[in-house]
């Protein structure tokens, strides 16, 4: 885990830049020319389509600009007072198993929105964290958190997206992931106060203790 370089951008960065450093260091990884990778940051805000996007989840073409994107999934939103973690690992190194580590991906959140006193929970069926309403509906629940991941030469990118404080009405646009009667969440709209040094601190954190426990297992 001391192995792995942690990077923040303070600044929004343009989709389509984050995508070619991302692709960039993934080669460098696979070659062996620099570590592995845990980048923190925020986009513009913008829509992603990732492989399985159905263009009927585009519910406004016009709301906000659409990039398309190689990685796993269907449509999602980013935008400022999100948390974008681009997760860059070596798999190969790693066990080699696709299903262990997205759920290590989801451990390491529900191990993130826990420091905050969030109950995230993963949900049959559907990708993503997910929050319980407090409506005493069961089943009602909304999203707080995205994963959607690309595998290339068994190194891992793109990685996941924490509803820290965006503006949850550009989510209007699209069917988030795919998934319909269900809305969206952040830590905002939960009643918590969450600086962005202080959710990148628990991620960290998190990140620590969830990919080691990993790796002593699979060891």
């Amino acid at each position: 885990m001391d192995r792995i370089e942690w990077l923040s951008s303070r600044q929004p960065v343009p989709y389509e830049d984050a995508v070619a450093r991302m692709e960039a260091r993934v080669a460098a990884i696979r070659e062996g020319r620099a570590p592995e990778a845990v980048w923190l940051l925020e986009h513009p805000a913008l829509y992603t389509a990732g492989t399985s996007a159905d263009p009927a989840d585009l519910l406004d073409p016009n709301y906000l600009p659409v990039h398309r994107s190689g990685r796993g999934g269907q449509f999602t939103y980013h935008g400022p007072g999100q948390r974008v973690a681009y997760v860059m690992l070596d798999l190969q190194q790693r066990g080699r198993d696709i299903r262990t580590y997205v759920g290590g991906l989801e451990r390491w959140l529900i191990a993130t929105l826990t420091h905050f006193g969030v109950r995230g929970e993963r949900r049959e069926g559907r990708v993503g964290i997910w929050v319980a309403r407090e409506d005493g509906n069961v089943g009602s629940d909304d999203k707080i958190a995205a994963i959607g991941v690309r595998i290339r030469r068994w190194v891992s990118y793109h990685g996941i997206a924490l509803n820290v404080d965006p503006d949850l009405a550009h989510f209007a646009g699209i069917v988030p992931c795919g998934v319909k009667d269900h809305g969206v969440t952040s830590l905002a709209a939960l009643g918590i106060d969450a600086p962005m040094n202080e959710v990148d601190a628990a991620l960290r954190q998190a990140f620590l203790i969830t990919f080691s426990a990993a790796a002593q297992s699979s060891g």
